[in-house]
């Protein structure tokens, strides 16, 4: 009698086990399916979507419940409701957005997801296809293979990334010694270095001093255009500046540089936009609601990325 007591036993619990893996592995196959379509539209989010899954695939119960509590603290610290159907006011207020560094974007993904699985055939190829296009808008992809296993790869990276960036440094302090001496013409001069350095900085490829530097003499190029002819300083150098600023964690300087745009373009959606990334990557969740509200209460039209930022504070 005892011996089928325990025999039983142990069939429930294999029923039980068996139960929990079926349904573990339906709550995976569920969350792979749901998010399918939006790893599509946003591929660098793939790589981190399959190592969840995997988790949940291999630690049953624990996995799934890991992550749900993870989305209910970030609920818990964020949790003010910013109303989204306000945020998106009417859809002649929202505007389709496309990033001006799309293209390296599509060449980063690639490159990482090559460089993940060790494809040197792969990862090769296409360090020669971004390399046979404009490789100053592709540095960061260059950046990324110079961490390949593969020492050619690595290698011929550096060799491109180095004069890539010897001809950047020469360039810029040329063209910064011009503005600093051409007196009249110097505007003109400091409109061609904003536009010329934020190609190469904006991909953040520079060790931090060396990057601190050159967005100080942009900084001042945008000093000088507010002092000399501020109707050349416009509403996307500002934010250019203030992108940099923030990488770089330099708040007072972007705040500064925010009241300026506020100042020069309250109207305009980057002035708002400024404001919020701040606030954002400080977490001042009052502040943040605040710039969202006046935003909200002015007529000004809504891009995709403004958009999400909303929905990924909200």
């Amino acid at each position: 009698m005892q011996d089928e007591r325990g025999d039983g036993t142990m069939s429930r619990i294999e029923t039980y086990f068996l139960l929990l893996v079926v349904l573990n592995l339906c709550i995976t196959a569920a969350y792979v399916l749901w998010n399918e379509q939006h790893w599509r539209e946003e591929p660098g989010k793939r790589t981190g979507g399959r190592i969840r899954a995997a988790v949940m695939l291999l630690a049953p119960v624990i996995g799934p419940v890991f992550f749900v509590a993870g989305e209910l603290a970030r609920h818990l610290l964020f949790g003010q409701s910013a109303d989204l159907e306000d945020v998106i006011f009417s859809k002649e207020r929202v505007r389709t957005h496309f990033m001006a560094d799309e293209e390296q974007e599509r060449n980063v993904v690639p490159i990482e997801e090559a460089l993940a699985i060790s494809d040197r055939d792969s990862l090769r190829t296409l360090i020669m296809n971004v390399v046979r296009g404009d490789v100053t808008d592709s540095l960061g992809s260059l950046a990324l293979a110079l961490d390949s296993e593969d020492t050619e790869t690595s290698h011929y990276a550096a060799s491109v990334l180095r004069d890539v960036l010897n001809d950047f440094r020469q360039h810029a302090q040329k063209l910064y010694r011009q503005m600093q001496k051409d007196g009249r013409e110097a505007g003109d001069d400091a409109c061609l270095l904003i536009e010329y350095m934020y190609v190469v900085l904006k991909q953040n490829v520079f060790h931090e001093t060396e990057q601190r530097t050159f967005v100080d003499m942009f900084e001042e190029a945008c000093e000088l255009l507010y002092e000399k002819d501020y109707r050349k300083l416009t509403a996307q150098y500002i934010e250019w500046l203030c992108e940099l600023l923030l990488r770089l964690k330099e708040f007072g300087r972007m705040r500064y540089w925010c009241n300026r745009s506020r100042e020069l373009y309250p109207d305009a959606l980057s002035t708002y936009t400024c404001y919020l990334k701040m606030y954002f990557t400080q977490e001042k969740k009052t502040e943040f609601f605040r710039e969202l509200d006046r935003l909200k209460a002015s007529n000004i039209v809504i891009d995709r990325e403004t958009l999400e930022l909303i929905r990924t504070f909200s």
